[in-house]
């Protein structure tokens, strides 16, 4: 099966970002948003969700640099470098001012936008986020070990046994990732497991995100904000949803009997919670009120 069929209804495009050479998608008509995968992911995670939210929205996903095929940063202290290489994207496209949806590492780098382009976020989707987890030392530790060991590189190599034969699926899936791994689709197995084939340079990432505690610049964040976590998410834990949450003032949305793959193992709940909220930014986008009122409306309407 080919990225192409992947990600349904969505284009593959190249674009010189910076000198970086970027892959990315784009699909869909209506409003724009912008959709960011996490740490060691590609575009092609969204395999399942992207076509859902890109039939109200024109959906930019891109593989973030060291991911999929786009070439890694020359050099990255911490996940704002990241941010401003998707902003770059985002305004080549003609995607600002508009919502970012942010996944696990790239929950902070939706974070790290919200925060430096106040005037092109509108809306912020944070779904199993990391940032928090990932400065402790137990995180650090496992990224740490996980990089050296590389083990999606192995499991990705039998990507096709494990799309067809669902009782294997704990192996790739069962301890860290998803509640019920036999469940999962084929095409969502497909697309968590393509983007190791692909990636030139996941190290950088790591270390940003190792050193990138966001909990300091949050209440910088201006515009209505959403939170969505799998109530069994073992590798990013639901109290750190539930910090993120209160420092934001956000509602919170707790997927139940999902994991931290909740993106492929409930996609249709995802992309309810995620519709829902992004009506809301459009309603208060029409309002003439400031910047800071905005902000509290949006965020009493995405919680009512």
């Amino acid at each position: 099966m080919s990225e192409a069929t992947l990600l349904r209804g969505f284009e593959s495009r190249v674009a010189d970002i910076g000198g970086v050479h970027t892959r990315y998608f784009i699909g869909g008509e209506g409003p724009p948003l912008v959709v960011v995968h996490g740490l060691g992911g590609a575009a092609v995670n969204f395999t399942l969700l992207a076509p859902l939210l890109a039939r109200h929205h024109r959906v930019l996903i891109p593989d973030l640099p060291g991911h999929g095929r786009s070439d890694p940063l020359e050099l990255a202290e911490d996940l704002s470098a990241y941010a401003d290489h998707v902003a770059a994207l985002a305004e080549l496209e003609g995607m600002f001012p508009g919502p970012v949806v942010g996944y696990s590492m790239g929950g902070v780098i939706a974070l790290r936008l919200a925060v430096s382009r106040p005037e092109d976020v509108t809306g912020l989707g944070l779904v199993a986020a990391a940032g928090i987890v990932s400065v402790s030392k137990r995180g650090a530790i496992w990224l740490a070990v996980t990089g050296v060991l590389r083990p999606a590189q192995i499991m990705t190599r039998f990507r096709g046994t494990f799309s067809r034969r669902p009782w294997l699926r704990w192996l790739p899936f069962g301890l860290w990732g998803a509640v019920d791994p036999p469940a999962l689709a084929p095409e969502a197995v497909l697309g968590f497991l393509e983007g190791p084939t692909q990636h030139t340079d996941v190290g950088m990432a790591v270390r940003a995100l190792v050193k990138d505690d966001p909990r300091p610049d949050l209440d910088r964040v201006r515009c209505p904000v959403v939170l969505l976590w799998g109530s069994r998410d073992r590798l990013v834990p639901l109290i750190d949803g539930f910090e993120y949450a209160r420092r934001l003032r956000a509602p919170i949305r707790t997927l139940a009997s999902a994991g931290h793959l909740l993106v492929g193992e409930q996609p249709e709940v995802c992309a309810a919670i995620l519709e829902r909220f992004l009506d809301r930014v459009r309603e208060v986008e029409e309002l003439p009120l400031d910047a800071e009122l905005v902000r509290q409306l949006g965020r009493e309407r995405a919680d009512a």
